[in-house]
């Protein structure tokens, strides 16, 4: 159970900050994405702290939540923005962070993307290949602009983490190798309207071994002494992200400050500001998903189901990356069996737990599906013809909706016969 002070029970009812959820079921629908304001204050202000004795610029990975709601409340905290998109940069824009609180990140920029970014002044645009630095070199010039640009280097540590989420590995496609650098070093004097101004890297999500941070660190200092010999002034090193949060209690994540511990004193010395690059770490376990259970069922194995009215539309991870998320009765019961909940999509993946414990609910009643506030909503989709649900914050007592549920109008609204 994942119990914690912006999720917790009061007496059987199970409520985020001082509001009851079956309140916001009743009033919003479902599914529905519930979020704390409060947890994403308390887990941006405890990485901040953690890295305090760091000259270091926080820059929360909007990939994991991009409402526009949350990117402002990190903003109002004076946090920046990494993104992946043309569409992430608006949102980020949108949000109220200034673009030159902005890094542009991304294997694949497409040259519009480039050139949005080079217009609206982002802090950097971090290349992955010497065919985008030639991109970012071209277009700049034909704005007449000098790009401000970082390598992602990719530092070839393999991290203990699931497949799907490595990525400082060279069998991936992210970031140059880092034996290519002295020859990108070489071809970067040659490219008038390139600024090299940092260096970066990425190993991958969910890294609860610091030690993996340790080794790629090594590296990456290594190409930043190198640079420094080839008359280059760096003036920003970019750890990435990839820090551990809890989804299943019986495997705790690695407190933050663990990793300061090690990286501080290996950065301090550079001399220069640290990015870091933090999504899920900001975000996962502000939010649940709820849901509300159709149908009880079972099968002439004794097998036993909750059917709910949330699915793999609203929350993938558990069908792309076997991951566990917590489910916990809304109203508490004494008594519990083991079930299955799945959700309504026509796919055998669709389901949140199998094989769980769970409290003997009833049907109509609601389960709230937890650590629901990175990579749920932004990967949520329209298959099946579903409707993407409502989101809301939740501060103390203070409700607003921050998405308003999609119309089955909208499901058509961009199509022509």
């Amino acid at each position: 159970m994942l119990d914690s002070n912006y999720f917790y029970y009061t007496g059987a009812t199970l409520n985020c900050d001082e509001v009851r959820l079956e309140e916001l079921a009743g009033t919003f629908g479902t599914p529905l994405y519930v979020t704390s304001t409060r947890s994403l204050v308390d887990s941006y202000n405890s990485f901040e702290h953690a890295f305090a004795g760091l000259p270091h610029f926080t820059c929360y990975s909007v990939k994991a939540n991009y409402n526009l709601s949350v990117i402002r409340t990190f903003a109002e905290l004076g946090c920046g923005c990494d993104v992946n998109s043309g569409g992430e940069l608006f949102r980020a824009l949108q949000g109220g962070v200034a673009p030159e609180k902005i890094i542009f990140a991304g294997v694949g920029k497409k040259s519009e993307e480039i050139a949005y970014s080079l217009k609206v002044g982002v802090l950097m645009l971090k290349a992955e290949s010497l065919s985008e630095l030639r991109a970012i070199d071209r277009i700049a010039g034909e704005l007449g602009k000098t790009a401000s640009v970082a390598l992602r280097i990719n530092p070839n540590v393999t991290a203990e983490t699931h497949p799907y989420i490595t990525t400082g590995d060279s069998k991936e496609k992210f970031g140059i190798d880092e034996a290519e650098l002295p020859e990108v070093f070489t071809l970067l004097r040659q490219m008038s309207n390139l600024r090299l101004v940092g260096l970066d890297m990425h190993i991958g999500s969910q890294i609860f071994d610091p030690e993996y941070f340790v080794a790629a660190t090594v590296k990456l200092l290594a190409l930043f002494n190198l640079s420094k010999t080839m008359g280059f002034s760096v003036e920003f090193l970019d750890i990435g992200g990839g820090f551990p949060v809890t989804y299943d209690p019986l495997k705790p994540a690695t407190p933050i400050e663990r990793f300061a511990e090690k990286l501080v004193p290996m950065l301090l010395p550079a001399g220069v500001t640290v990015i870091f690059e933090p999504g899920r770490y900001l975000v996962a376990n502000a939010s649940v998903l709820l849901t509300r259970i159709l149908y009880k069922k079972h099968n002439h194995v004794g097998k036993k189901f909750f059917v709910v009215d949330a699915g793999m539309t609203e929350l993938i991870r558990p069908a792309l990356y076997q991951s566990h998320h917590e489910v916990q009765a809304v109203t508490r019961h004494d008594e519990t069996f083991v079930a299955d909940v799945v959700g309504p999509i026509c796919e055998s993946s669709d389901f949140f737990a199998r094989q769980r414990e769970i409290d003997a609910a009833e049907e109509g009643e609601l389960l709230a599906v937890m650590s629901c506030g990175a990579y749920a909503a932004v990967m949520s989709s329209n298959y099946n013809g579903r409707l993407r649900p409502a989101e809301v914050m939740v501060n103390g007592r203070d409700v607003k909706l921050v998405r308003k549920r999609e119309t089955l109008e909208q499901l058509v609204q961009n199509e022509l016969f």
